[in-house]
């Protein structure tokens, strides 16, 4: 079956870096855009950055210029490269098919950031 998992969140300190990951299972993961959504606390889950087959990116406009996504799919990977890290970028991390997850959603991994 589909299985997302994440990892590599943390705490980090403001102005930090981060470097998550989201292995892949069950499904032939070079066909599908991939996403990194996040969900702070009180709020709804949003989709912070996306990479297609092509490996085109985006990104919403609060991580642009900071966060970088990219993709393996000789191991079924998507990452996402966090930098500059702001206390606002704290939540849990998932990883899914854009604009809508396809798959049902992983545990997700925390990122904490204070000081």
């Amino acid at each position: 079956q589909v299985q997302l998992v994440e990892s590599g969140g943390g705490l980090a300190q403001p102005g930090g870096s981060l470097r998550l990951s989201c292995a892949a299972s069950g499904f032939t993961f070079s066909n599908y855009a991939m996403s990194w959504y996040r969900q702070a606390p009180g709020k709804v889950r949003e989709l912070v950055a996306s990479i297609t087959i092509g490996r085109s990116t985006t990104y919403a406009a609060s991580v642009k210029g900071r966060f970088t996504i990219s993709r393996d799919n000789a191991k079924n990977t998507v990452y996402l490269q966090m930098n500059s890290l702001k206390p606002e970028d704290t939540a849990v991390y998932y990883c899914n098919t854009p604009p809508g997850a396809r798959f049902p959603w992983g545990q997700g991994t925390q990122v904490t950031v204070s000081s």
